[in-house]
């Protein structure tokens, strides 16, 4: 039986905490975050005796340790920003508990995510015999977690992968982000990159585009993107010729964005305003819609998936693997949007794979190192069906 402690209270918060009170594993349950009111209400919401709230600034280790200390949880599941990621890091080695997250690290004063802050955490979570899963969400989590069950039941090796990302829902807002404003625009507007043959090819921030088809939903033009995963995903897969991360946007979204990125508003360099420092990001982030509110009216669906292309017995073989999630069945069962749904999920069952030991080893893991079979099995009845096509037609060449 394990305890709990849920750092990040927003709309990822709300589903790993209603999906952790939803399993026997998890006896005792505490949701933390700076404002203590949203984790209350998420409470209220679950209605579950093993939930527990309490505030917590999580800028700073010394407040980390303190509750940990308090509550004593076997496990910390971290959903805040990726900024506290080290701070929630150095708080789970002091204090001897297992660590799991769903984005990697970033400054705060730098639009930069790369795993290196963390994977150089990794001689010292062996050391402490504790497991720390790194990137546990969807896309981080998800896709890694495909690619390895495609390597491990398909391929002797993977030449080509294309991780797609569709969200073809509608929320009713003129312009607004499906999680925090803040990450969510500096991952956005960052140079685009991609691997191939070897090395890292740049690209100006959204240059790179084309109509790509997703299931149940059709031809949606897709952006290429740096993304996470394809860090650790070619570290991970030393055979991939060729790596690349596309995202869904409309053109409402792209036109919204363009504007704001002219005038200033996507900066994250402090300004002067009368008389006080602000981060131009920071005070858009204030204005937009919080990502939570968008899921009582959103409707549509999202669509992830990794198209692979390797060889299997020296023949060329190509698979895709996705998962389909509707924005309103996310609402009705824990009152989250899909976005929000499609990153707590993985991230309860990450966790479920430390608690029942297939993923429990010492050290600092992205996921596609660690056995796919439990975690895929687990996934469906969890709420996040997959489906396969083998040998089908891929929208990519090589």
């Amino acid at each position: 039986m394990t305890r709990v402690m849920i750092v990040g209270a927003g709309g990822v918060g709300n589903v790993v905490a209603h999906k952790c009170a939803a399993r026997a594993e998890f006896t005792a349950i505490l949701l933390a975050s700076r404002s203590v009111d949203k984790c209350d209400k998420i409470a209220a919401r679950i209605n579950s005796s093993k939930v527990t709230t309490a505030a917590l600034d999580a800028d700073t280790v010394a407040n980390t340790v303190e509750l940990i200390k308090k509550f004593k949880p076997d496990l910390l599941i971290n959903v805040a920003l990726p900024y506290q990621d080290l701070v929630l890091m150095d708080a789970c080695l002091e204090t001897g508990i297992h660590y799991l997250d769903t984005a990697n690290y970033e400054p705060i004063d730098v639009a930069k995510f790369e795993y290196s802050w963390q994977w150089a955490y990794q001689e010292r979570f062996k050391a402490a015999g504790l497991t720390a899963i790194l990137g546990c969400g969807f896309d981080p989590g998800v896709t890694g977690v495909f690619s390895a069950y495609a390597l491990k039941h398909y391929f002797d090796e993977i030449h080509y992968l294309d991780i797609i990302d569709c969200n073809d829902g509608n929320h009713g807002k003129a312009f607004a982000t499906n999680f925090n404003p803040e990450i969510n625009i500096r991952e956005i507007t960052q140079v685009g990159r991609y691997f191939e043959n070897g090395e890292w090819v740049e690209v100006p921030a959204l240059s790179i585009h084309r109509p790509i088809p997703y299931p149940e939903i059709g031809d949606r033009e897709s952006y290429l993107l740096y993304h996470e995963e394809l860090e650790s995903l070619v570290k991970n897969i030393p055979t991939l010729k060729r790596a690349r991360f596309w995202m869904t946007f409309s053109e409402n979204y792209i036109t919204h964005l363009r504007v704001l990125e002219n005038i200033g508003m996507t900066r994250i360099d402090p300004i002067e305003y009368q008389g006080q420092q602000i981060v131009p990001l920071q005070f858009l982030k204030a204005l937009l819609p919080e990502p939570a509110s968008l899921a009582t009216n959103y409707t549509g669906q999202t669509s992830i998936g990794c198209h692979i292309t390797g060889i299997k017995d020296g023949v060329e073989k190509k698979y895709y693997v996705y998962n389909n999630c509707q924005h309103a069945a996310a609402y009705e069962e824990v009152g989250a949007q899909g976005i929000s749904y499609t990153t707590g999920v993985p991230a309860v069952v990450g966790a479920l794979m430390i608690v029942n030991g297939n993923w429990k080893k010492p050290g600092v893991f992205n996921v596609e190192e660690c056995d796919p079979d439990p975690f895929m099995e687990l996934l469906g009845s969890m709420g996040l069906p997959w489906h396969e096509v083998i040998d089908g037609v891929s929208p990519f060449e090589h």
